[in-house]
This record gives C-alpha cells, sequence and structure tokens, in this order.
C-alpha cells in the first residue's frame, strides 16, 4: 500500500513525520509524493495558533476531495490540544493525537476491518521522547529531536496542553541517533524541541550536556532550534562556546521588546535580561547570529508598548525575525484579557516591525559581505543557483554546473541580493 505525508508547522513535527515514515516503511508501505494517488494519507497538523487550526481544517477537507477512496488520517497538535474539534472532522477517518500517533498502523488495521472511524487521543508519556529515526529523506541535514513538552504557560499559548510536560531524550540515545545520521552522510544535524532550553530540567541535565553529547559522534555541524531565553545560564554559554562543531545562530524567542507586554504574556524575563543575554552571546561567539519571534497586537497592547517593543528590536540589531500577529487562542490565560487589539492595527503594527527588522537584516547581511565561509549546500534552486547556509544561518547562492549538495565548501561572500548573499566558490 502507498502512503502519502502533509506536515503542517513546526520543526517537531516534521522529525515526528519523519518517525512516522519509518513506521509505515517498516510495515511495508511504499511512502510516495502528494499527487501519486496514495492509499493512506497521513495530515500531522500544528495548533499553536487560530490560523493553523484553520489550515489544518482546510487541508484535511481539501485532502478529503482530492482522495475520495484514500484513508485519511489527521494527527498532531490540533487534536491534542483540542480533541472535540478534530473529532467533527469527519473528513479524517483516523484521529490522533501526537501521543498516539505511534499507534497509526494498529488504528489503521483496525479501520480496514471495521470500517470503523478510529479516535485515539492519550495523555502524553515520558517514554514517547526516546523515539529515534533513522534518516531524514530528501534532505541534506537533520532535524534531532531531543525534548517535549513545555511548562511556561505562557498566557496567550496552548502549546503547554498540546504537549505536554518537559520530558527529555536520554544522552545515550542522542548519541545514538546522531551517530546513525553521520553514518547516512549528514553533515549537520538541527536540535530541536518544543521548549529545548528547558532540556534535561526534570534529570538534573542541560543544553549543554545535549550539544556536547552530540558532538562526541563527530558530527560536522550540530545547529540549535528555537529557544526561550530565560533558561540560559552563564554556565552552558560558556560551555557551548567550546563546541567547535555549534553553529553561531542563536534564535531566541523575544515576543515583545515591552516589559508591560511581557509580564502579561508571563514570560519570564525583561528585555534588560533579553539584552544582556544577547550581548554575553555575540562575546562568546564570533559572528553570531541572533534570530527570533516577535509578536504584535497583543491583548492590551498600547501605542506607546508597541512602540517601545519596536525601538527594542532595532536596537538589539535581529539578523532575522518572524514576525506574526496575536491571535486569540481558546483555553489560554490571554483569551479573558480586555484591550483586544482590531485586525487593522494589527496589520499596521507587522508592516512597521517587519520594516524595522528587515532594515536590520540587510544591515546583518551586509556585514557578512568580503568574508569566507563554510556553506553546506543543500539543493539547486532557480536559474542554476545552489543554495546553502553558512554557520550563522546566512543564505547563500552560488551558480555552479556541477552538484553541490550536501557538500561544505568555502564561498566568498560577495553581494546581498534580497534577503540572501551571492557568494563564489
Amino acid at each position: 500500500m502507498k502512503v502519502s505525508f502533509f506536515t503542517l508547522g513546526c520543526k517537531v513535527n516534521q522529525y515526528e513525520t519523519e518517525l512516522l515514515k519509518e513506521e509505515f516503511l517498516k510495515n511495508d508501505y511504499l511512502v510516495v509524493e502528494n499527487d501519486d494517488n496514495p492509499d493512506v494519507f497521513v495530515i500531522n497538523s500544528c495548533t499553536v495558533t487560530a490560523e493553523s487550526d484553520r489550515k489544518t481544517r482546510q487541508t484535511v477537507r481539501k485532502y478529503r476531495r482530492m482522495y475520495p477512496n484514500s484513508i485519511i488520517v489527521l494527527t498532531g497538535c490540533m487534536p491534542q490540544a483540542a480533541p472535540k474539534e478534530a473529532e467533527k472532522l469527519e473528513s479524517a477517518d483516523i484521529v490522533l493525537g501526537n501521543g498516539t500517533n505511534y499507534k497509526v498502523i494498529e488504528a489503521l488495521n483496525n479501520f480496514q476491518l471495521t470500517g470503523e472511524r478510529q479516535i485515539i487521543i492519550e495523555k502524553h508519556k515520558a517514554e514517547q521522547v526516546n523515539k529515534t529515526i533513522d534518516n531524514f529523506y530528501g534532505r541534506t541535514k537533520a532535524f534531532l529531536k531531543i525534548e517535549d513538552g513545555c511548562d511556561r504557560f505562557c498566557s496567550y499559548c496552548i502549546i503547554p496542553y498540546a504537549r505536554g510536560r518537559v520530558r527529555s531524550k536520554p544522552i545515550d540515545e542522542i548519541k545514538k541517533e546522531v551517530k546513525t545520521l553521520v553514518e547516512k552522510g549528514f553533515k549537520e544535524v538541527v536540535l530541536i524541541g518544543i521548549n529545548l532550553s528547558a532540556y534535561g530540567k526534570e534529570t538534573g541535565l542541560n543544553l549543554a550536556d545535549a550539544v556536547e553529547a552530540a558532538a562526541e559522534t563527530g558530527i560536522e555541524r550540530i545547529r540549535l532550534g528555537s529557544m526561550e531565553p530565560d533558561q540560559f545560564s552563564d554556565d552552558v554559554i560558556d560551555r557551548l562556546s567550546k563546541i567547535k562543531s555549534l553553529c553561531p545562530q542563536f534564535h531566541l524567542s523575544l515576543q515583545s521588546g515591552c516589559d508591560n507586554t511581557l509580564k502579561k504574556m508571563n514570560r519570564h524575563y525583561d528585555s534588560a535580561f533579553y539584552a544582556e543575554l544577547v550581548a554575553k552571546l555575540r562575546a562568546k561567539f564570533e559572528n553570531c547570529a541572533i534570530t527570533t519571534d516577535i509578536m504584535v497586537g497583543f491583548a492590551g497592547e498600547s501605542e506607546e508598548d508597541f512602540e517601545s517593543s519596536l525601538k527594542f528590536a532595532e536596537k538589539i540589531a535581529f539578523a532575522k525575525a518572524h514576525i506574526f500577529a496575536y491571535s486569540v487562542r481558546h483555553g489560554t490565560a490571554a483569551e479573558k484579557f480586555t484591550g483586544h487589539i482590531s485586525k487593522e492595527q494589527k496589520h499596521i503594527r507587522s508592516a512597521k516591525m517587519i520594516e524595522k527588522t528587515k532594515k536590520t537584516q540587510i544591515d546583518f547581511l551586509n556585514a557578512q559581505l568580503g568574508k569566507k565561509a563554510p556553506v553546506l549546500f543543500e539543493n539547486r534552486g532557480e536559474k542554476g543557483y545552489f543554495e546553502g547556509y553558512t554557520p550563522n544561518y546566512t543564505l547563500v547562492k552560488v551558480k555552479s554546473d556541477e552538484n553541490l549538495s550536501g557538500k561544505i565548501i568555502d564561498t566568498y561572500l560577495r553581494e546581498v541580493e534580497n534577503d540572501y548573499i551571492i557568494g563564489e566558490i
């Protein structure tokens, strides 16, 4: 039988889709592209925003129309966080939470045997984070989930309900998994988690322990996924700075540069702490990139609050920023807050923040010109250009007749174009 996949959301979801692929392959399924009329179609959902839920519903209905005879499986964060809403999506024959997606083959067998919808959603278990992958199909770098869950309970966020509490992958499993990926030819692994910087908090370990373990395998590059800023200690920073294979790029989720808004969000730091952390990282890691996420239009965010956040973003001078507008999530504390901002005002603030952070991004790219940097090339893009990333996650494009995919090559950074750099081998 043939199976296809569609993944919404973060890198953790992408990793879990790879786990699902391997489960299907072990059971003699053939993994095919979406246009190959699959017998089974798996949708791995996201629920981080209201828009994510809308996309999930839209995707389920779309693929039901496209493949009326396929078995549609819905899994991921949306069913886990909102099981009643997921159950109403009758276009899905099988509904699994991200805590039960490992039961997908069992659910498929039961559905084929009985013809009855299968809905299996259970609480998370600690051992689920111990599962490992053997490959990362179709990529030159691999994502590796080392942590799951979050216990921060930011007032706007549904993720703790979708992912459970912090759970960490054992050190030996990390080593084993990275070693397997190295043997498969991968030159870079990206360590990811729902609250990555909380790695090991329940076992007395920390993020540095995980990165050091990965480095022992001989992997050429280690990159870190998105992190919470308040869980970086000076000791962790110092230990990380000694790991030569660690890429000097840190995605530190800011959300707001205004202390009033941060307090309402129940974030566990203020702007002064964030600025000090950035200064420490820049002092320890030469030419490092600081990237981030910034939310605009949070409930009760005044014009003065927004301007404060805007100025702070300019002060930090992010190498790249993802800007998004706040959306109400049912079941969160912020749902009951007063002072919700209109869509029009959110749009205006988003545009202003994007304009400001685009300028700091271009300034960062211009600061890279004239340097020589090792680029891991990933794929051939448009007009014969190969695309890849430097250690500090600068996107570089190089024109070449030779296939550069999967190779790390020293590249001269010559010219900024849009949001990337044109390079020369």
